[in-house]
């Protein structure tokens, strides 16, 4: 997995209570455009979803499992096929059982958890909740953390996405502000219009 190289830097947040919807929107989102997609580890059978969907979108699609809290869940998660992994924070069972070979992002807010989840080796620190904080928080942290690549997540809708990647993240995790209900059964249609407007949203963004 390699951020930097994400379609508009998104990495999309799917979390439902119907497994073939789940399936059915990471599908979507890959062929939308948006082939990074996390599925949480709350989702329903969410274990299925990440296996049948990295069957049927290939080595292509970055297919990661979120929400990873124990190392018996990252077990789990690397076993049904996930590409990296997305932690809330890092406890002592989490951090014993990280070495699975997969990029990992770890959740964190304050200074000390960001430097323990770099220390950590983490693909990315994910800044969580990053609504607490804001851009101008992120900003803040870019002196004490200069190289740490940071992605927010936690209340980040297209106007958020573009101020927290111009205050230097490198990419955004984004849930119901893009993926809406289509987890739980919405209309595609819908879940498109939506990739399209969030694609558009940012691209215009960053050319700003």
């Amino acid at each position: 997995m390699k951020l930097t190289e994400l379609p508009h830097q998104t990495i999309a947040i799917v979390r439902g209570t119907d497994r073939e919807a789940a399936l059915r929107t990471v599908i979507t989102l890959a062929e939308e455009g948006i082939t990074a997609a996390e599925v949480s580890l709350t989702t329903t059978d969410a274990l299925w979803v990440i296996e049948r969907a990295r069957r049927e979108l290939g080595p292509g699609a970055d297919i990661g499992a979120g929400t990873v809290r124990t190392a018996a869940d990252a077990a789990r998660a690397a076993d049904a096929g996930a590409g990296f992994l997305v932690t809330p924070g890092l406890g002592d069972d989490l951090r014993r059982g990280m070495p699975l070979g997969l990029p990992v992002l770890i959740g964190a807010l304050t200074p000390g958890e960001i430097n323990s989840a770099d220390e950590c080796g983490a693909l990315a620190v994910k800044l969580f909740p990053a609504s607490l904080g804001g851009p101008s928080y992120l900003e803040s942290l870019r002196d004490p953390f200069p190289t740490v690549p940071f992605v927010p997540v936690g209340g980040v809708d297209a106007q958020a996405a573009r101020a927290f990647l111009a205050a230097g993240a490198v990419a955004v995790g984004v849930g119901s502000p893009l993926i809406g209900d289509a987890a739980r059964g919405g209309d595609v249609a819908e879940l498109r219009a939506r990739i399209a407007h969030w694609r558009t949203a940012l691209a215009d963004g960053i050319a700003a």
